[in-house]
């Protein structure tokens, strides 16, 4: 569950560190608040309360990115550094391991494909797309996780899988 919620977190933020530690402040207030809870409660709670966590990160990155650009404006620095805001995604183990090095590399690239489509998604349509195919949640589940109707949970399913299928076939990736 923690490497699941780790890749999730990953997806949506795109920094290693951050993605950690947004799935530790996700477990700590699971225990703290939810500790009574029966156990069959915990993975729905925990889903939403990571989602949450995420939420608030881009609610925090949003007001500094304003202040960032309103104190830039009154400096005159041309010593930016340049960076690429997305980072590049190791692929993650295989559930069932290919036959050899061929089959493996040739995995690696299709996994390294659908990664990098994922992050193209817009953030709904992703954070849904990996509730239910990732995380294996039904409609209901995903809807009580992202705080939505049941048919938006399925509006953005698929508008994620005909995207991606889309960007896989332009990839020449045949599933």
């Amino acid at each position: 569950m923690e490497r699941r919620a780790y890749k999730q977190a990953l997806y949506a933020v795109r920094n290693e560190d951050t993605a950690l530690d947004i799935v530790q402040d996700a477990m700590l207030k699971l225990a703290e608040k939810y500790a009574a809870k029966p156990l069959a409660q915990l993975p729905l709670l925990f889903q939403r309360i990571l989602q949450n966590i995420i939420r608030d990160y881009y609610r925090r990155q949003k007001v500094r990115s304003l202040w960032t650009t309103l104190f830039s404006a009154l400096t005159h620095g041309d010593d930016e550094e340049e960076r690429d805001p997305l980072e590049t995604l190791r692929p993650g183990d295989a559930s069932k391991p290919a036959d050899g090095p061929h089959e493996r590399l040739e995995q690696t690239q299709v996994v390294a494909i659908i990664e990098q489509a994922l992050e193209s998604l817009p953030a709904r349509q992703r954070q849904a797309f990996l509730l239910r195919y990732w995380e294996d949640m039904d409609v209901a589940e995903t809807a009580a996780v992202m705080g939505c109707s049941q048919g938006s949970v399925k509006t953005h399913c698929s508008r994620a899988t005909h995207t991606l299928a889309a960007i896989l076939k332009q990839r020449g990736v045949e599933l």
